[in-house]
């Protein structure tokens, strides 16, 4: 039988918890593929699917593919909490692209149904 995550959690040390708390923390400035993303803040496909309002399948199709919309990319990070943010990286510094800050916005001030 599985047991609820919290109340393994909460069987740790404050040590183990600490560390693993360390250990998160890390894995989400790494470099990640959606699906790890998803995995390490322990959200599942039918639960984000159930946030966007889609079913389990494009979850999948999303997290597989190498190229998508901006938009899909940033509703994506968005249904788990985050916010996606488009940064050039040049040898003389950063620069945050904000072209497509309101692209959702305008897609569905156009879009009739």
């Amino acid at each position: 039988m599985t047991k609820p995550y919290k109340l393994l959690r909460q069987k740790m040390s404050k040590k183990a918890r600490d560390g693993a708390a360390i250990k998160a923390e890390k894995m989400l400035k790494e470099i990640m593929v959606l699906k790890e993303l998803r995995n390490a803040m322990h959200l599942s496909q039918k639960k984000l699917a159930i946030t966007l309002s889609v079913d389990q399948a494009n979850i999948s199709q999303i997290e597989n593919r190498t190229d998508m919309f901006i938009s899909t990319l940033r509703s994506y990070i968005r249904a788990m909490g985050g916010e996606l943010d488009i940064i050039a990286r040049f040898p003389q510094g950063e620069v945050h692209i904000k072209q497509f800050e309101d692209i959702d916005d305008k897609v569905k001030r156009t879009t009739t149904y």
